[in-house]
């Protein structure tokens, strides 16, 4: 048996991102590495620095793995959540390990459940800890109780390790268990970490777990309408796990991991973006889940109340301002420098506006909207008229231009909210005279030679955003410039049935700049579906949904020659516009036994 030092299973080699797992409760995700070692976790919120680092390069992880080197990795969720189950495979043994984050998490409190299953033979694993916070900077204090539990703190955090942990040692700053788990037999592991002193009563794991299997249990609605319910599931419990009591998504559980390596398009994107969480909202809608959707309501009509014409493109999961960026002195995961904070806490993004008030629109129409999401409609269509002609950052979040997106999601969201119960017979009116105005001064100034839009009056490329305003209600599907915009989408931005959001040179081929946009992949599908072209739709769909890894996970990028992930993970608008075309598609009855497509 060969045996791997401590520090192997605290700051391991990084892995591919497809080999990555989540778990999430809410306040707070981590990955899960195939060797069993957490390699990110914030404490003890999202925005907060990360305890567990080792996949940015810092110090600090949690491993419990085989204590021999030689195994397989596999892994899974179990049904309808985010909890993981690592399983090895190795000469003599197979064992699992049961993982979560205590579900609905609390917001000032960590618990992080491990279960160790010898599921044949003994299993005999290694366990190392490393408390870490501030991004690996603060060592850890260690205290060992009588009962055999361990305590201490790291920076501000306090953290208690409780369970199989009597026979724990310390070395080198760290705790390292030799744990061996009888055949058909399984050990509890429990990690608690605060800000705040943590309760004098130690934790139950099996009342622990029982409450995140009933909680998770009760959250994943039926989605058997949609065309990949397995996929639709999973993808509703990626969201859940990312959005938390205040009703913020966050757009990934992760920061700093590369778009592009040696490109320094790397960003922070452990925050709630107002279009992200619009994106979610109207997958929520459209399969008549209240969860989602209420929190998404709340959370973008309190945002939209207190700032008004100057709402943020982002806010933190407290609703609070973005922190500036800054870099963090670590290695980085290969490629790309750690960054913290994001840029965008400095950008006016006017699609956003237009996306609130489709938001709220839909939920309307779910009798979903509340008091404030009415208030907000009515403070979001004065600032759409105050702010429409201004240059704005746009969906991609570049430099200020007047972008055609951004003008005519605006006019979506309009005519989304002019039947609403927050409008009178006057504004129904003047709302849609607006909608009609910003979609004329966008065929205006925006209008190409050849018929389609583009991007900006300055900017004649495609654009794969403009394929959003038509399945939103801006204009009809059969529209021209939407149709000739589909064209040239399909004709210029696609490769292997991927598409790319444009072309970052016009002069190289669209996978050296940047990876396949798998949102914009999941757009074509809806548009191809309001065209009525169904089959092409499910296509679009089938490809698009395999760019994941085997825990089931979407990144922002797909890198389609190396068939590798890019960008932080997991992200959530993916999985959003995942769960909103696989249920438009079966409301289509692309999935029923008459609909057949054509094979080649």
């Amino acid at each position: 048996m060969t045996r791997r030092l401590p520090s192997d299973l605290v700051r391991p080699t990084p892995h591919v991102l497809r080999q990555y797992a989540l778990i999430a409760d809410g306040e707070r995700g981590a990955l899960v590495g195939p060797r069993g070692d957490i390699v990110f976790l914030c404490a003890p919120a999202w925005h907060d620095d990360a305890v567990f680092s080792s996949l940015i390069g810092g110090h600090g992880g949690y491993g419990v793995s085989p204590a021999d080197d030689r195994f397989v990795w596999g892994g899974y969720y179990e049904p309808d959540s985010l909890i993981w189950r690592s399983r090895w495979v190795s000469t003599n043994a197979v064992t699992e390990c049961r993982e979560a984050l205590a579900f609905p998490g609390e917001p000032e409190r960590v618990v992080l459940l491990r279960r160790i299953e010898a599921t044949l033979n003994v299993a005999h694993v290694q366990v190392v800890l490393e408390v870490r916070a501030e991004f690996g900077v603060r060592a850890m204090t260690v205290a060992r109780s009588q009962d055999g539990h361990w305590h201490g703190h790291s920076g501000d955090l306090n953290y208690r390790w409780t369970g199989a942990t009597e026979h724990a040692q310390l070395q080198d700053g760290r705790l390292v268990l030799d744990l061996v788990v009888p055949a058909g037999e399984s050990r509890d592991l429990v990690l608690e970490l605060s800000q705040t002193a943590l309760p004098r009563q130690l934790p139950d794991p099996d009342q622990l777990w029982d409450r995140t299997e009933r909680a998770w249990g009760g959250h994943v609605p039926d989605m058997s309408i949609s065309v990949a319910t397995g996929e639709s599931r999973h993808s509703y419990a990626v969201l859940r796990g990312l959005t938390g009591s205040t009703g913020a998504m966050v757009a990934a559980a992760t920061t700093s991991l590369p778009e592009r390596a040696d490109q320094g398009r790397n960003y922070d994107y452990r925050y709630a973006w107002i279009r992200d969480q619009c994106y979610a909202g109207q997958a929520a809608a459209a399969i008549g889940d209240h969860t989602l959707l209420d929190g998404a309501v709340r959370f973008v009509s309190e945002r939209v109340l207190e700032d008004g014409p100057d709402l943020r493109p982002a806010y933190t999961a407290a609703g609070g301002p973005v922190p500036d960026q800054r870099e963090v002195a670590l290695p980085g995961y290969p490629g790309a420098p750690v960054r913290t904070g994001n840029w965008v806490n400095n950008q006016f993004q006017l699609d956003a506006l237009g996306e609130a008030l489709l938001l709220l629109a839909a939920a309307d129409r779910r009798n979903r909207l509340t008091d404030d999401g009415r208030k907000a409609i009515t403070t979001l269509v004065t600032a759409i008229g105050k702010r429409k002609d201004e240059p704005d950052a746009g969906i991609w979040e570049i430099d200020d231009r007047r972008w055609a997106h951004s003008r005519l999601m605006c006019a979506a969201g309009l005519r989304a909210a002019a039947p609403s119960s927050a409008a009178n017979t006057g504004d129904t009116e003047s709302w849609r005279r607006q909608a009609d105005e910003l979609v004329a001064s966008v065929n205006r100034d925006c209008g190409h030679p050849t018929g389609r839009w583009q991007r900006s009056p300055g900017d004649a490329a495609v654009d794969a955003a403009l394929l959003l305003p038509a399945i939103r209600g801006a204009v009809a599907p059969d529209d021209p410039h939407n149709l000739s915009t589909v064209t040239a989408v399909l004709e210029d931005l696609t490769d292997d049935g991927y598409v790319y959001r444009f072309r970052q040179q016009p002069d190289r081929p669209l996978h050296e700049a940047e990876g396949a946009f798998v949102l914009c992949g999941f757009l074509m599908s809806l548009a191809q579906l309001k065209l009525g072209r169904r089959e092409d739709a499910l296509r679009w769909f089938e490809r698009n949904r395999a760019a994941l890894g085997p825990p089931g996970l979407f990144a922002e990028e797909y890198d389609v020659v190396q068939r590798q992930l890019r960008g932080n993970l997991p992200q959530a608008f993916v999985h959003a516009l995942l769960l909103e075309s696989a249920h438009r598609l079966g409301e289509a009855g692309v999935n029923s036994p008459g609909f057949q497509t054509r094979t080649r």
